[in-house]
């Protein structure tokens, strides 16, 4: 087959012609459910409408002549000029503000399915994408329609655009999606925003928010070169969520990032809630399709919540949510009574995290997981070997050259029999020979094989787990990067 007979070739073309990290992934996703139905996971493909798609597309091109989301000017000047000329949309809501280095996205959606259990209208904003730039806007609990998104842009561009004019700089792709967000959420209008920080937190572009709740997943070390180089001065970003009077929810943190949170939390007056202390996981245990836990929050213990989600880590993210809308609804200050069990359980039940330990295929087994720095991928390392019995597991690696990768492959080294090492279509992506290198001396020679083409590495790994028989119990791990996983779950048949 010629390169131009290749669909996939075909597909990742059409989109590369603009920043390869705009790129529309077209996927679907199946996950689990043994409670709430069948959740959707929330993965739009492209538009049908021609039309539609054409007008997309032109939106998704102009976004792209903007600084991406690697080139940052560390300050809040550009949204907030923007935010004054739209009239401080942010402002017409309460919010509750995520940040951390891991879980911010799972805990987002964590968060935002609580919330709608208990009938307020959300708005959640989260990064990266997996498929669809409509993904990072989402009302109500699914992404906003294509149409939405560009009658979205095309209200505020004239705005945009007047920012522009004033500034040193223009708004970054970042900054423009962001307002975007917070003028969809105000004229929605949203009971509630639930946001992601991109990166960091003082400076980040969504923090032009007052949130009621800051939330603070596990901080760990990624992003070194704009953050800092321990947990400790990482914090020290990230801490600038935290608003006056606000109540902190803090997962389990390094020593150093906890002192520096809570010393945040004294000087604003802030009230914090600490997972291990105020809130935490009670016990778990493996279930079919995810987990069963008992979870104590600000107001209790939630006996026998269902996660169709799999590892620790989810469970902890699903006790740093709980706490966060009890928070949110004043449990443990204003009402000591626990939320509604039965309300809890359900909305558990129907979370969706594509992307995070999800199956695809089956015959053999293909798991693909968002791991692209050395904390998400021991998370990973820790829940494969929980919720799965391999006999032969191989890893598919794709990863970002900006990413510390040894580390990385390293904490997937005792896992994986055998490691496909790859490249994705973005523009920021390891060389494979350079991957190739590193892995060569995590995994030695023997352990290592090098596919360029994502196709071709997944044919490859498949083939590898197939090797020990049909009933063997062979399976695949794709990792590395949000990309890698996007572009997989296309080839795979999920779009």
């Amino acid at each position: 087959m010629s390169e131009s007979d290749d669909p996939f070739e075909e597909i990742i073309a059409a989109e590369t012609d603009r920043d390869p990290d705009l790129a529309a992934i077209e996927a679907g996703s199946r996950t689990l459910r043994t409670q709430g139905g069948r959740p959707s996971a929330d993965v739009p493909a492209r538009p049908e409408d021609p039309e539609v798609d054409k007008a997309l597309r032109t939106v998704e091109a102009e976004l792209a002549t903007r600084w991406g989301e690697t080139k940052l000017e560390p300050s809040v000047s550009r949204i907030a000029a923007l935010m004054d000329v739209l009239g401080e949309p942010q402002r017409s809501y309460p919010s509750i503000h995520i940040t951390g280095t891991n879980g911010k996205t799972s805990t987002a959606r964590m968060i935002e399915a609580l919330l709608g259990a208990f009938e307020l209208r959300t708005g959640r904003y989260t990064s990266p994408h997996v498929q669809s730039i409509t993904e990072r806007i989402s009302l109500d609990g699914a992404s906003i329609s294509a149409e939405r998104f560009i009658e979205t842009y095309n209200d505020i561009k004239p705005y945009i655009e007047m920012v522009d004019s004033s500034q040193e700089y223009r708004l970054s792709f970042f900054e423009v999606l962001t307002g975007m967000a917070y003028a969809a959420f105000a004229d929605a209008p949203v009971d509630v925003a639930v946001v992601e920080v991109g990166m960091g937190g003082s400076w980040d572009a969504t923090n032009v928010i007052d949130g009621d709740v800051a939330v603070v997943t596990p901080i760990d070390l990624d992003h070194t070169d704009r953050l800092g180089s321990t947990p400790g001065e990482i914090a020290v970003e990230k801490a600038g969520i935290i608003k006056q009077d606000a109540t902190v929810i803090m997962a389990q943190q390094p020593v150093d990032a906890a002192q520096v949170l809570l010393k945040k939390a004294v000087e604003v007056d802030a009230t914090v809630a600490r997972e291990g202390l105020e809130f935490g996981v009670v016990s778990r245990q493996v279930a079919v399709g995810g987990q069963l836990a008992t979870l104590r929050g600000l107001g209790g213990e939630y006996p026998e919540v269902y996660l169709p989600l799999h590892g620790a880590h989810q469970a902890h993210n699903a006790a740093v949510a709980l706490a966060a809308v009890e928070a949110f609804f004043g449990v443990g200050a204003a009402r000591p009574e626990s939320l509604d069990i039965d309300t809890v359980r359900k909305a558990f039940a129907a979370v969706a995290s594509p992307g995070r330990m999800e199956v695809v295929r089956r015959s053999p087994t293909v798991v693909l997981d968002a791991a692209h720095n050395p904390a998400g991928a021991r998370a990973t390392a820790e829940a494969i070997q929980e919720a799965f019995d391999f006999s032969r597991l191989i890893g598919v690696v794709g990863a970002s050259g900006d990413k510390n990768v040894r580390e990385l492959l390293e904490a997937f080294e005792p896992i994986f029999a055998e490691v496909v090492v790859t490249q994705n279509s973005s523009h920021r992506a390891m060389d494979t020979d350079e991957l190739a290198a590193i892995a060569v001396e995590v995994f030695g020679d023997e352990r290592v094989q090098v596919e360029p083409r994502l196709p071709d590495a997944l044919e490859a790994a498949i083939t590898l787990a197939e090797e020990e028989g049909e009933f063997a119990g062979g399976g695949v791990l794709v990792t590395g990067s949000v990309i890698t996983v996007g572009e997989a779950r296309l080839l795979l048949g999920k779009g």
